[in-house]
Formats: structure tokens, sequence, C-alpha cells
């Protein structure tokens, strides 16, 4: 979620009361059963589209990403905890502030923290977002899922961090062939009237250069920019300086995105800076808790979409996977459940069904709220034994670490029109048998095993981290479904060999593999 957590108690209550006015024990508002359409209702009722052609945002799929996790000893500015639990001490039991564990067996560097192990006997480590390779994994997946653009978010002017960060989303967008573009947020900056300008003047297109970059946005021939947090509760800001941040943007030459709470168009004051955007999006995550709360959303979606179609202006439905904040906010535990990808994929239905082919997934990376869609602890054997954290069995279904990722990869394809319409998610819970590639020291499967590889590029140092040494395996097991290809030299290259099927004796192949693989990649 967009935020700076001081902000967050305030805020969510204002927006408990503001929208639809009902509370619930059993999540943050109420699901509004007697209000569900059911996900048929909308048939024959799809509305005019949108103002501009499609482009690097307009028909595409966006993510927001964070890339706010900061571990001590990562040599970043900060160079100490943030995000995942703060302090000297760093995250352990009592002391963290995220719910959703993630899988970080495709990184290269993990960091140590104060939990017992995982469930599976590894040590509970955690990654920090300064380490290029992190960014690149995030962007190789975004890349592997059909996920068009990154909407990197910035709290506040210019720093260290913030400026590594954006060099780091900049390049990987770059290597992988996707688009990104800056989303500021307003949360707890004060200054942002005039400071907003300075930064981008100065930072993002000065020193920095991201607008320079062949992966920046583009959108009707001009830069995107986001501006979030207009008309949010607890937020700085009021229909002048909206208002004046949006047309000196557009002075600039910018295509003006803002991101406003979802009852926006009840904000009568500050309609007339609203007005000016050249998108709207509506902030939905946390504002409804079940399937019939997904469909009640339409008709709000419908009169947004209508709104912006008769002022010439673009709209971007948000869509989200569930949402929890229990270790650092004390609401329940797997608050608005994700239902094993069914709440997700009624969104994206309805967003189709409504017309709309554009879509913002909130968000990549957001283990804090639960709500990221990048991979995460599949089951207790993958999460600390002695904290609680959710995984992704929380609802009773089994799904893979990437399932999130591969789920919004379809629901980028329904929007698009790529794949047919449908209620019900085709996306599998889990691949083949829910395993990886797993390699084994011995041939016939024998001696020690390393840890299931699921899809990913795996480097000689990434491949040592999960269990397979260099120059070291003799016979692999490849799940029905999956593409291995083994390179006898770092790097993916040398000499190669691919199999689809699980393979006794390395020995065997033409030439001989034993002992002889150093990278591989996963497919």
């Amino acid at each position: 979620m967009k935020k700076q957590k001081y902000t967050y108690a305030k805020a969510f209550i204002v927006l408990l009361v503001s929208v639809l006015g009902a509370c619930s024990d059993q999540g943050i508002i109420d699901s509004d059963s007697d209000k569900a359409l059911g996900p048929e209702s909308t048939r024959g009722k799809v509305i005019a589209p949108l103002a501009s052609p499609v482009g690097d945002v307009v028909g595409k799929l966006v993510v927001g990403y964070q890339g706010w996790f900061a571990c001590a000893g990562d040599g970043s500015a900060y160079n100490t905890w943030v995000h995942w639990g703060g302090g000297a001490q760093g995250p352990r039991p009592g002391n963290q502030t995220f719910d959703l564990w993630p899988d970080v067996r495709e990184y290269t560097t993990t960091y140590q923290t104060g939990y017992a192990n995982l469930g599976n006997g590894q040590p509970a480590r955690l990654f920090s977002s300064w380490d290029p390779q992190v960014v690149n994994k995030h962007f190789e997946w975004m890349q592997q899922h059909g996920i068009d653009c990154a909407a990197m978010q910035r709290f506040g002017k210019s720093d260290g961090q913030k400026d590594g960060i954006a060099t780091r989303v900049r390049n990987a967008a770059q290597t992988y062939g996707r688009k990104f573009f800056i989303m500021y947020d307003l949360s707890g900056w004060t200054n942002f009237q005039s400071e907003i300008k300075t930064d981008w003047t100065n930072a993002i297109v000065g020193n920095l250069n991201l607008t320079g970059s062949s992966a920046y946005a583009i959108q009707n021939g001009k830069p995107v920019v986001c501006i979030w947090g207009m008309g949010v509760a607890d937020r700085p800001g009021n229909v002048t300086s909206y208002l004046d941040v949006i047309n000196w943007f557009k002075s600039q030459g910018c295509f003006v995105i803002i991101g406003v709470p979802r009852d926006w168009r009840n904000q009568t004051a500050n309609l007339p800076a609203f007005d000016a955007a050249n998108m709207i999006t509506p902030w939905a995550v946390g504002t409804f808790n079940s399937l019939a709360g997904a469909d009640s959303y339409i008709p709000v979606m419908q009169a947004d979409l209508a709104y912006c179609n008769a002022r010439n202006m673009d709209y971007m439905p948000v869509i989200w996977p569930g949402f929890s904040w229990a270790n650092w906010n004390g609401g329940a535990q797997n608050q608005i459940p994700r239902l094993h990808g069914d709440f997700m994929w009624r969104q994206f239905y309805n967003v189709k069904n409504a017309g709309m082919s554009t879509g913002y997934v909130a968000m990549f990376d957001e283990y804090d709220e639960g709500t990221a869609i990048a991979k995460a602890a599949e089951n207790a054997s993958m999460r600390p034994t002695n904290q609680w954290f959710l995984s992704l069995d929380a609802d009773g279904v089994a799904v893979s670490s990437d399932f999130y990722l591969r789920l919004t990869r379809d629901g980028a394809q329904m929007l698009k029109g790529q794949i047919g319409l449908t209620p019900n998610h085709p996306t599998p819970h889990t691949t083949s048998s829910g395993a990886g590639v797993v390699f084994y020291q011995d041939i016939n499967y024998g001696g020690a095993a390393s840890q299931a590889l699921p899809v990913g590029n795996y480097t000689l140092a990434q491949l040592a981290a999960l269990g397979v040494p260099n120059d070291w395996a003799s016979s692999v097991r490849v799940p029905a479904g999956r593409t291995l290809i083994m390179y006898s030299d770092d790097n993916f290259s040398g000499i190669s060999w691919t199999r689809t099927a699980d393979t006794p004796n390395f020995t065997t192949l033409s030439p001989n593999a034993n002992d002889l693989v150093s990278s591989v990649r996963v497919q």
C-alpha cells in the first residue's frame, strides 16, 4: 500500500468511515453482500474506450514497485534494517513490520535475521533492494510474466538511497525490456508543492537522467509521471497545491497520472484539480474484502470511467491480491484473504467485463501489508518457526511461490484480449507437482539433494546458494512441463544440455555432463 507507516492509523480510520460507511469484524470494509451485482451483471454494459491510444501505460499492465527494503550490512546509503523491522536489532520475534514472508531462494545475497530457522531447517534470511541482483531478478520475473511497466514509488525528495534504487530500476528495466516511471507519494511530504518540482528537475531529469532512458514510460509522446495521494486522508495538500503541481508537470511536457481515493468523485472541492490530470487511478486496496465486495465495486468503476471519458481523461483501476498487516499494525492475521487467487481474479474479470484494458496491480513487492505478487513462502516449511508470517497456503489450498506472478500474467492477457473473458482463473495453483527442478550429487538421485529450483536463471553463485556446488551434479528430476538447460560454464555459456524429463545419470548424456554443470536456466 502507498504510505509511510506513521500516517496509517489515522488515515485508515478516515478511510473506514468514508468508504461505504460499513465496518466488518472479518475485514477492513464490509463485504457489501446485499449490494453484490455478480460477475455476469455488467455484460452488455461496456463503456466507450478511453481517451488515449495504447502506449506504455494505456492498454498495459502496470505494477507498483516499492524497492524500499534495506538490511544492515548491505552497503546501501541506509545500511540498516528498513521496512523489515527497524533498529539495530533488526527483524526478530516481536520486531517486524511485514506480514508476508518472501521466497528468497533466487537471490544471490541475503541477510541473517533474528528468527529461528525456517520450517525446512534453512536459516531465516531476507533480501535487500539495494542489491542490483535483487532488482534485476524482479524485472526478470516481470519479463517472464508479461508485466509491461513498473511504477517506481518515490517518497519525498532526493537522497542517496532513493536515487540508488532509481538507478537500479532503470538498469533492470533496460536489461529486461520493461518500462518504468516515477510515482511520487505525498505521504508525510509537507513541502511537496515546491520540493517535488526541484526533485523532478534536478534529480529525475537532471542528475539521474531517468527520462532519457529507453525504458522510461512514454504515453501520448510524453514522459509519464504519477503523483499519488491527492485527496487521500491524512496526506498534505489542497485543490490549490494539487492543481499547481499537476499544471507544472504538464508544462514540463509530462503525461500526468494522479492517485486518488476511491471516493474521489465526491470531493467536489478537489475536482478542479483532479479534472486537470491526464489519468486517474483510484486506490481500492482495503475497501472491500470478499468476492461480493469486489462485485460491489463494479458500478463505482463504471461511474469513474464514464466521468473520465466525458472529460477526455484516462482511467486505470487498481487490482490487488489480498491484505494483511497484523505484525506491525495489530490487525487480524490474513485480514483480507487471497482465496487462493479467486479474489484477485474476480477483480481482473470485473475490470475487463466493464470494458477496460488497463490495470494497475498493487503491489509487486509489498511484503509489508501482504499485497506482494512477487514470490513468497508457500507454506510453513518456508517461514520461521518462532513468529507468525503469512504464507500462500493460508486459505487451505497449496499454491507455488510464483502463483500470483502467473495469475497476473493471465490477468494481463485477459485484459488485452489475448485470452477469452473467463470468470474462473485458468492459472494452475502449482506448476506440475508443485516442485521445482532438484539436482542430486550422485547418479540415480542418490547422495545430497539441492533445494527445488523454480522457473528462473541461476548462475554458479546462485546454484551454490541453493545447494548445487560447481561441477557437482550427477542426476536431476525435472517436473512435467518444465525445460531445464544446463551449461558447463558460469553465466550460461559453454556446452549446454537441454532436459525436459528426469535424468538419472549425467554420464549417459552426449557429451558427458557428469560433474560439469555450472549454470542453468529453468523454463
